[in-house]
C-alpha cells in the first residue's frame, strides 16, 4: 500500500534549491523562523555528492531543520524520513531525523517521541544516511509511534553536539513504506496501527473503534497481546484474534460478522468465559437469533450461572437459540451436591409456602424438597430470608404442621435459575456429557416454550432437565436422547430423573429415555407425549419395575400416543395437592393412551403398565381412553395391565364415568382389561336368576356399574323345553363386590346370552 499513489497524498517536501523560505529553524509551524536569508545557511548549486544541497553552520545546541509543510499522518500508514549528510569542517556533530506532531487547529500533540535514532558523524566528506519511521502503531522498526491523535507532522532533522560544525545536507525524502508492514493486497486492518497497545492494562477501546471504522468491510486483526477494553464493544466487521481481549464482566463484546463460539474462544482464550460472553451478547443485540457453538467442545468444571453471565438481564422473552456443540463436564468439587436439613411449618391454607424455616439463608433456590408428605419433584422456587419463608414449586400432600425437611441442591451445567423469567429459548443439537459429575439444565422459575431439540444429555448425576417453578410452561423436548449413569443399577435403586413439569402444555416428542429411575414427573394438564421410547428395565429376574411417566394432576387432559413404553409403567396420582381428599374438584380424568407399544421382559407377575394412585379418598375415574395399544410380556406372564395402588386411598368405583378400554391386544397377559366388555354367558341349568361374573375384565377392579345390552344367542328354553320370549330384568352392581351382573327372568329357564357390561356410566 502506498498512499502517495493510491490516495494522491503529497508527502515529498520540495528541494532546497526551490528556496529556503519553507524550511524552518524551529518546529516548522506557521510563523516560525526560516533559513531564508539566514547567515548560517546557504544553497550549494553543485556539490560533487549531492548536486544542489543545503550548507548549514551549527550555531545552536540543537540545530533544527523542519519542512513547514503539513505532511499528513494517517492511521495504518507508515512514513520513512531519510536524509543524507556530510561534515565539511569544524566540530563533528550528531544527526537525527526529527518532527513535530500536530492535530486539528495547529495544536501540538504532546507526550510523543518526536526524534529518531541519533548518528554521529565521524569524518569529513563521508556521506552518512539517517532515517526514521513514523506511524500510528507499535510495530517493530517504527521509531516514532504517534498513535491516532496526530493528523500531520513537520519533518526534518536535528544536529546535536558541539557547535561550529559546517555540514551539507541533501534534499530530504519522505516516503510511504506501509508495504513494509502489510502485504500488497491487504484485506484487513490491524488494531495496532490505530494505537492499540495490548499490554493488558491500557484501555484500547478507542484504537479498536478506529480500526473497526477504518475496516469498512475488511477484516480486523487483533495481533498477539492482551487488549483491555474499558467498555462494551461491537465489531461491525469480521475480526480475527491472534491475541486476546479482557473486559469487565458487565461489558459486552459483540462480533456482528462472526458471531460463533470459536471466535469468542479466540477472543478470550478461555472456552468457558467465551461461552458466557457469547451468551451475554446473544441476549443483548438483535442481529443474531442464535449462538453457534461451531461444533466446539466446552470442558466445564463448574456450573454456569447463565444469568450472572448476562448481568443486565433478569427477564428475556425473545426467541434465541444455542446450537451445535458439546458441553463436557469434568471432575471437580464444584459439582458436589449441597444438602441442608431444616425445620419448617406448613399450612394447607397457603399450600406453596414453608414458613418459620430455620436457617433459610442457607437453603439455595432450586433445591429438591423431601420430607413427610412431600410428593416427588418438589423444589424451592424462591425464598424470603427476612420472612424465613420458602416458596415451593408444588404443594405438599400430607406434611405435618411442623417437621424436618431435607433440601438437596443439585448442580447443573446450565443453570438459568438466576433469571426471573426466560421464554422462547431453544437449545438445539447440543450434547451435554454429564459423566456422572453433575446435572444438565435448571430452568428459570418462570417462562414459556423452553425448547430442547436434537440434543443428547448423557450420564447425569441427578437430573437432566429440572423445573423449580413454571419455566416449564409449554416445555418442548423433541428428538432428544437421554441416557442415565445408572445403566447397571437395578431399577428400584436408581435415583436419577430426566425431567419434571410444574405447568401446562408440555410437548415431549420422538425422544429416547434410557434407564432412569423415572423419565418424567408432570403436574399440570394439556400435555402431549408422542412418539417416544422410554425403557427402564434391568437384569433382575422377575424384578420389580418403576414408573416411567408420573402424572400428578388428576384431571390432566393429556395424550400419550404412539410411544414405546418399555419395562416401566405410567403412574397417575394427585400427590401435588395440599388437600388430596376429593371435595368438589374434577377427579381423575382426561387421559388418552392410544397406539402405544407396552413391553415388559422378566418382570414380576404383579407388574402392571397403568397405575392410578390416589393420595386421598373419594376420587373416581371420570374420563379415560385406552385404545389401540399392544401389551406384551416376555419371559413370564403378568396378571393384568392396570391397577389401582390403594396403599393410601382407593377409588370410588360407584362414580366411574366414560372409561374406554377397547381395541387393545394382549400377549403374555393372564387377564385382558376391556370396557365395555361383551361376554358370552351360558346358563346350562334352569334358573330364574342368572349371575354373571364380569369382574375380571373390568379395568382397575371396577364395579359392574351398567349393562348396555343383553342379546340372546339361540333359544331361551324353560323347564318344559319350550322357547320363552320373555326378557329379563338386569341388576348391575350385584354381589358383595358390586362386580356381578344379574339377569332375572319371569320363570326358570336356560340358554346363552351376550351381555355387554361396563365399569362406568358412559355419559
Amino acid at each position: 500500500m502506498n498512499k502517495a499513489i493510491t490516495d494522491g497524498l503529497m508527502l515529498m517536501p520540495p528541494a532546497f534549491a526551490g528556496g529556503l523560505d519553507v524550511w524552518s529553524s524551529e518546529d516548522g509551524t506557521p510563523g516560525s523562523n526560516t533559513y531564508d536569508g539566514s547567515a548560517n545557511a546557504a544553497l550549494v548549486p553543485a556539490d560533487q555528492d549531492f548536486g544542489g544541497c543545503l550548507e548549514l553552520v551549527k550555531t545552536d545546541n540543537t540545530q533544527k531543520l523542519r519542512y513547514m509543510g503539513e505532511t499528513p499522518i494517517l492511521p495504518g500508514c507508515y512514513l520513512r524520513v531519510t536524509a543524507r549528510i556530510k561534515a565539511i569542517t569544524g566540530n563533528l556533530p550528531s544527526v537525527r531525523i526529527a518532527g513535530w506532531a500536530g492535530k486539528s487547529g495547529g495544536v501540538h500533540v504532546a507526550g510523543l517521541n518526536e526524534t529518531g535514532p541519533s548518528v554521529a558523524l565521524t569524518s569529513y566528506g563521508e556521506v552518512v544516511e539517517v532515517s526514521a519511521i513514523i506511524g500510528s502503531g507499535d510495530r517493530t522498526g517504527v521509531d516514532m509511534i504517534w498513535g491516532t491523535e496526530p493528523i500531520y507532522g513537520h519533518f526534518g532533522l536535528d544536529l546535536t553536539g558541539s557547535n561550529g560544525a559546517v555540514v551539507r545536507i541533501d534534499d530530504i525524502i519522505i516516503e510511504d513504506i506501509t508495504s513494509a508492514f502489510y502485504r500488497t493486497m491487504m484485506d484487513w486492518v490491524d488494531v495496532r496501527d490505530y494505537g492499540a497497545i495490548g499490554d493488558g492494562s491500557t484501555d484500547d477501546f478507542d484504537a479498536f473503534t478506529a480500526a473497526d471504522d477504518a475496516a469498512n468491510g475488511r477484516a480486523v486483526l487483533v495481533p498477539a497481546g492482551v487488549y483491555r477494553l474499558g467498555d462494551s464493544f461491537t465489531f461491525e466487521n469480521r475480526v480475527r484474534f491472534e491475541g486476546t481481549v479482557t473486559m469487565d464482566t458487565a461489558d459486552r463484546l459483540v462480533l456482528r460478522k462472526n458471531f460463533e463460539l470459536g471466535s469468542y474462544i479466540d477472543a478470550f482464550g478461555d472456552e468457558v468465559l467465551a461461552f458466557k460472553k457469547a451468551f451475554q451478547a446473544l441476549l443483548n443485540f438483535t442481529d443474531h437469533d442464535s449462538l453457534d457453538l461451531a461444533g466446539r467442545r466446552i470442558e466445564l468444571d463448574a456450573p454456569i450461572d447463565m444469568q450472572a453471565a448476562v448481568a443486565n438481564q433478569t427477564t428475556f422473552e425473545v426467541r434465541r437459540i444455542i446450537r451445535n456443540g458439546q458441553i463436557n463436564l469434568v471432575s471437580s468439587t464444584n459439582w458436589d451436591t449441597e444438602t441442608h436439613l431444616s425445620t419448617a411449618s406448613y399450612n394447607t391454607g397457603n399450600p406453596k409456602k414453608l414458613t418459620n424455616v430455620v436457617n433459610v439463608a442457607n437453603i439455595p433456590v432450586g433445591s429438591l424438597v423431601t420430607g413427610t408428605g412431600a410428593g416427588r419433584e418438589v423444589y424451592v422456587k424462591d425464598r424470603n430470608i427476612g420472612a424465613n419463608e420458602i416458596t415451593l414449586s408444588q404443594p405438599l400432600w400430607g406434611a405435618n404442621a411442623s417437621q424436618n425437611y431435607t433440601f438437596t441442591r443439585f448442580k447443573y451445567a446450565l443453570d438459568f435459575s438466576g433469571f426471573a423469567k426466560i421464554s422462547k429459548l431453544t437449545i438445539s443439537d447440543v450434547e451435554i456429557q454429564c459423566n456422572g459429575f453433575g446435572s444438565g439444565i435448571l430452568l428459570a422459575p418462570a417462562g414459556e416454550t423452553f425448547h430442547v431439540k436434537d440434543c443428547f444429555i448423557t450420564r447425569p448425576r441427578d437430573r437432566c432437565i429440572t423445573s423449580h417453578g413454571t419455566g416449564c410452561q409449554d416445555l418442548q423436548i423433541d428428538r432428544c436422547h437421554f441416557s442415565s449413569d445408572e445403566q447397571s443399577v437395578p431399577a428400584t435403586a436408581r435415583t436419577s430423573i430426566v425431567f419434571n413439569v410444574n405447568a401446562n402444555d408440555a410437548k415431549i416428542r420422538d425422544s429416547r429415555f434410557q434407564r432412569f429411575l423415572h423419565t418424567g414427573v408432570l403436574n399440570g394438564n394439556g400435555h402431549l407425549i408422542v412418539g417416544n421410547h422410554w425403557f427402564q428395565g434391568d437384569g433382575v429376574t422377575d424384578g420389580p419395575r418403576v414408573a416411567g411417566f408420573i402424572f400428578t394432576y388428576p384431571n390432566m387432559n393429556s395424550v400419550i400416543t404412539g410411544n414405546y413404553i418399555d419395562n416401566c409403567f405410567v403412574e397417575w396420582t394427585n400427590e401435588h395437592d395440599a388437600n388430596p381428599d376429593f371435595s368438589s374438584e374434577f377427579s381423575f380424568g382426561g387421559l388418552s393412551l392410544t397406539g402405544n407399544i407396552f413391553m415388559a421382559i422378566d418382570v414380576a407377575a404383579w407388574f402392571t403398565w397403568i397405575v392410578i394412585k390416589p393420595y386421598g379418598p373419594g376420587h373416581f375415574l371420570q374420563g379415560m381412553n385406552v385404545q389401540g395399544n399392544t401389551f406384551k410380556a416376555i419371559n413370564g406372564n403378568i396378571d393384568r395391565i392396570e391397577m389401582v395402588d390403594n396403599s393410601i386411598a382407593d377409588l370410588d368405583y360407584s362414580r366411574s364415568r366414560n372409561v374406554i378400554f377397547e381395541g387393545n391386544s394382549f400377549n403374555g397377559i393372564n387377564q385382558a382389561a376391556i370396557n365395555p366388555v361383551t361376554l358370552e354367558f351360558d346358563q346350562a341349568t334352569n334358573a330364574s336368576t342368572w349371575t354373571l361374573n364380569v369382574a375380571d375384565y373390568l379395568p382397575f377392579g371396577g364395579n359392574a356399574r351398567t349393562v348396555t345390552s343383553v342379546v340372546a344367542e339361540g333359544d331361551i328354553l324353560n323347564s318344559s323345553n319350550q322357547v320363552t320370549y320373555n326378557f329379563p330384568s338386569v341388576t348391575p352392581n350385584a354381589g358383595a363386590g358390586n362386580d356381578l351382573v344379574q339377569l332375572k327372568w319371569p320363570q326358570s329357564c336356560r340358554g346363552k346370552v351376550q351381555v355387554t357390561a361396563r365399569m362406568d356410566n358412559p355419559v
